[in-house]
């Protein structure tokens, strides 16, 4: 019998350090500090000390994006602090907003593999990272394949995927899970996915042969594994709050037991002093500016409801002031650190919007909009999981819509307002949003970029309150 522990971090969006996060306790939300890559390597290198050869950890992706140091350097100021971390694979997704040709140089700068097997150049039909690799660990050979985000291209701004296609990754995975087994002899297949969590049950449903599947993308916060079939899949969160722990009993080839732990990334936690050194050295350029405080809020802003979030209405709302619009749209973006009562930094607001895209507006129809949230919520909602493409739903203010979840494709909207009038087919509304993501070039006419940015549009709207206080508007309800 060999004893294996596996460690998954997953979607840290680049929150190199402690900060806020939103925990649900006795049905209350909670704020509290938790996170950071210092105190994750205290965890790791206090197991790898335990058991010094039957130790893996694999990062699930959406780690070079999502913070203003880590941006500014494209990626670049990150690798350090991550080589110390000593993973053994990851796979990927926002790393490709700088482009792939960025993100090759980012994986050729680290220690440890990029693995994507249904990431493609578009010239070769190639794939631009190995599909797999194999690991030995206490005897065992543990072969391991990465499906990184597939949406890439498909949703996303066209430079993330300039010359390269995704596909699902579900039709590579049965011949190299065999040859992983016939001819690297693997004692156990680990997949290590960005997915998202219905997706990856559905193809652990569909694919035999996969002993543990690393789940990401979707920011489940999993208490405990959920076993399908034979393949034991975990997800930890989002933001470095959580890491998700493992412990396999294998033999034979086989696993005869487990115990699952996910293990909050508490302040208490005495951080590697290493990699607090490099975290305060990337982000010193920047410091004094991150930690400009703008204002206050009465209200907690977060980003981790379905329907309609604080967070978003702020930003939101702030697009309504700067442009004038009746509408604001932006996208059903997951990540995000929350914003506990009290002050506001820059810092606060370029989390909220790191890629700080220009602000716009476009002149919209009936019938434009109801395709534009019926595709939305189809994209959100719908019953395949592999036709799932995204976020949340998408983001507005001004509109007022009626739907019934369990509704067929392009059946969920019932009844739609504009204010406080129904949407009649005569009228053009005028709407403000950010990113292809807000409002789809398909959608809309007139497009024009205000002379602002998401982050000085938020800037000048708290400036203006001084002290805000966001509300849940049921923008969205379920009847």
């Amino acid at each position: 019998m060999t004893l294996l522990t596996i460690f998954q971090m997953n979607d840290t969006h680049a929150y190199t350090d402690l900060h806020t996060e939103m925990f649900i306790e006795n049905g209350k939300e909670i704020y509290r500090k938790a996170g950071g890559y210092a105190r994750i390597a205290t965890i790791l290198e206090k197991c790898r000390k335990e058991n010094p050869e039957g130790v893996l950890a694999f990062d699930n992706g959406d780690t070079f994006h999502g913070t203003y140091s880590v941006i500014a350097t494209k990626g670049e100021g990150l690798v350090p602090i991550l080589n110390e971390m000593r993973f053994d694979a990851m796979t990927a997704h926002w790393e490709f907003a700088y482009g792939p040709k960025q993100v090759e140089k980012l994986t050729n700068m680290l220690t440890y593999p990029m693995l994507a097997c249904n990431c493609y150049f578009k010239d070769t039909d190639e794939r631009v990272f190995p599909s797999h690799t194999v690991i030995e660990r206490e005897g065992l050979k543990i072969g391991v394949i990465g499906i990184a985000e597939h949406i890439v291209d498909k949703t996303m701004p066209a430079h993330f995927s300039e010359g390269v296609y995704f596909t699902l990754g579900v039709d590579e995975l049965p011949d190299l899970i065999d040859e992983l087994k016939n001819i690297h002899q693997a004692d156990l297949i680990i997949v290590l996915s960005h997915f998202g969590f219905p997706q990856e049950v559905k193809l652990a449903e569909e694919v035999d042969g996969i002993d543990v599947l690393l789940s990401g993308h979707t920011h489940n916060v999993l208490p405990e594994p959920v076993v399908v079939k034979d393949t034991i899949i975990i997800q930890s969160g989002c933001h470095g709050a959580h890491i998700g722990r493992l412990d396999l009993v294998v033999e034979d080839k086989k696993i005869i037991s487990y115990t699952h732990e996910l293990i909050e990334v508490a302040e208490s936690i005495e951080p590697k002093q290493k990699i607090t050194n490099l975290i305060e050295e990337l982000k010193a350029p920047y410091k004094e500016m991150l930690k400009q405080e703008i204002g206050k809020t009465n209200t907690g802003l977060h980003r981790y409801n379905q329907l309609e979030t604080t967070m978003d209405n702020f930003l939101l709302e702030a697009l309504l002031d700067v442009s004038g619009a009746q509408l604001a749209f932006s996208n059903g973006w997951r990540y995000g650190a929350p914003i506990s009562v009290g002050p506001i930094t820059m810092e606060d607001l370029w989390n909220i919007i790191p890629t700080n895209p220009p602000v716009s507006m476009v002149q919209i129809t009936r019938e434009e909009l109801l395709q534009m949230l019926k595709e939305n919520l189809e994209n959100t909602f719908s019953t395949n999981p592999y036709h799932q493409m995204g976020g949340y739903v998408k983001r507005c203010l001004g509109l007022k819509v009626y739907m019934k979840i369990e509704n067929p494709k392009r059946m969920r909207i019932q009844h739609l307002f504009v204010g406080n009038e129904k949407v009649e087919k005569e009228n053009v509304y005028e709407a403000a949003f950010v990113t292809v993501q807000g409002v789809p070039r398909k959608y809309g006419e007139n497009r024009q970029q205000l002379p602002i940015h998401a982050i000085d549009a938020m800037k000048q709207y708290i400036e203006k309150c001084e002290i805000i206080d966001v509300q849940l508007r049921q923008t969205i309800e379920l009847i």
